[in-house]
């Protein structure tokens, strides 16, 4: 018996002619790959159950899917390193941030955006704990309970997002890290390690654990049946094909001479994405443990630190392209990591190194740190940046990706003056491209611009927010 859908319809049987949709094709693809969003391939008027209006909610004014994501990195950053010398569109690029100048005109440097729910609190009856304050109330905006074990902060900026746009998509958050999680016990002067290891929040009690495999990150975004099923079947299609692009590539093939030239460049491009993310993956397992000796590396997860972020943006960039996802954190790494970098010539622990005191060659190799982090950063908005979306855009532009630590001066323990940066033009709503200092401003004001423009109702205010940033 043939398979039928609600509507009766013969699933097995091809569309008419004429008709091209999303179904046939993944249909031909297998659904262990996902589609990048193709202008060929949007719905029509009998299949547009999920269509929105143009400039509605999660979408452009053009359409096509808006996505906001937010990048942690620890430890905050040396001022005189990060801090542009001008304002204006026609900033000169600092030291840390010249990675940037590929993509400059699609960044924002914003300065005087401030955590002081972070800070000890009236008096100082909160104590120590910098550490676990800037992460916990980087999204969330709420001053955290001080417990080991009664955890309370708040529900975060991207959860308050997720909630009204995460049904569009299949995944309504992603929430990614590189380091092992820690959910209970005391991590930093009596806070529990659930507000230091975590970004996203549910709920004021519930953190959305990130996840630090990428290999079980890509098999979320495009694994198939239960868990523990996707090997055999990879096992199976390997032995029967060569890579998994052989059981698209005839049909990838016929529906060529159907698509626009801009949507097969796209496929192209999006299958060879596919092909080389699953390879690095595949890598990652057969040699990682070899090059580690003596420490057990997880499968999936290289043992160079460099190839781990980068492959992790990665991740970001498949689930934004494939529209899996339009919000989504990376706690690159937990807030007072003490990290060394060995890969930079620095072995020293970068927390340690955090504590400089103004010593010239701490402060140097601090800023090479800085400097590392935005180079991964950097990697990832370019590639963004070459690859287009369904309104002829680049991913980049429609995106608003917030990129920032919730220290502002590891020496001195501060949350006034966030190191922050704002990549994306969203969708043509944004006016990237500049330095712009706002004073003194709670930075939950630029997240309520951001929920906005990502279509999200009824919120008027967020954590210690004052009103919206604006000009942004």
């Amino acid at each position: 018996m043939k398979p039928m859908n609600p509507a009766g319809t013969d699933l097995a049987a091809p569309p008419r002619r004429g008709r091209l949709n999303r179904r046939h094709f993944l249909r031909g693809l297998g659904v262990t790959v996902a589609l990048p969003v193709l202008a060929s391939l949007r719905p029509t008027s009998q299949f547009a159950s999920r269509a929105l209006p143009v400039g509605g909610l999660g979408v452009t004014p053009t359409g096509a899917p808006l996505r906001a994501a937010f990048v942690y990195v620890p430890n905050g950053a040396i001022p005189a390193a990060w801090w542009p010398a001008a304002e204006g569109a026609n900033f000169p690029l600092s030291r840390s941030l010249q990675p940037l100048e590929p993509v400059k005109g699609l960044v924002q440097v914003l300065g005087g955006l401030d955590h002081q729910t972070a800070g000890p609190g009236p008096d100082g009856v909160d104590g120590s704990g910098e550490h676990a304050r800037a992460n916990g109330t980087f999204l969330t905006g709420v001053r955290l309970k001080k417990s080991a074990t009664d955890v309370h902060a708040g529900i975060s900026i991207d959860q308050m997002m997720a909630r009204q746009v995460g049904s569009l998509t299949r995944f309504s958050s992603l929430e990614l890290g590189c380091d092992s999680v820690r959910k209970t016990a005391a991590c930093d002067s009596g806070y529990s390690c659930a507000y230091q290891y975590n970004l996203s929040w549910s709920s004021p009690t519930t953190p959305m654990t990130p996840e630090s495999n990428p290999r079980l990150v890509f098999e979320r975004l495009f694994g198939t049946g239960a868990p523990g099923e996707r090997r055999a079947i990879l096992q199976q299609r390997r032995q029967e094909q060569r890579s998994l692009l052989d059981s698209v590539l005839e049909d990838a093939r016929s529906m060529q001479r159907r698509l626009n030239p801009q949507d097969k460049d796209k496929l192209d491009q999006y299958l060879t994405g596919v092909r080389e993310v699953e390879t690095r993956i595949e890598r990652a397992e057969r040699f990682g443990t070899a090059q580690d000796p003596g420490v057990e590396t997880p499968a999936g997860i290289p043992s160079d630190y460099t190839q781990y972020v980068q492959l992790m943006y990665d991740m970001l960039l498949l689930a934004f392209q494939t529209d899996s996802t339009r919000v989504a954190t990376f706690l690159v790494t937990h807030e007072g990591s003490n990290l060394s970098f060995d890969h930079i010539g620095i072995t020293e622990g970068h927390h340690d190194l955090s504590h400089h005191q103004n010593r010239p060659e701490w402060v140097e190799k601090v800023a090479k740190i800085d400097l590392w982090y935005v180079q991964q950063f950097a990697r990832f908005l370019e590639k963004l940046d070459a690859t287009k979306d369904a309104d002829g855009n680049s991913l980049l532009y429609n995106s608003m990706i917030v990129y920032g630590s919730g220290c502002a001066d590891g020496d001195s323990h501060t949350h006034s003056n966030l190191p922050f940066l704002l990549a994306g033009a969203g969708g043509g709503t944004l006016t990237p491209g500049r330095y712009v200092k706002y004073g003194s401003r709670p930075a939950t004001n630029l997240f309520l611009d951001m929920a906005d423009r990502l279509g999200v109702q009824q919120l008027e205010r967020f954590g210690d927010s004052t009103g919206r940033l604006g000009n942004i």
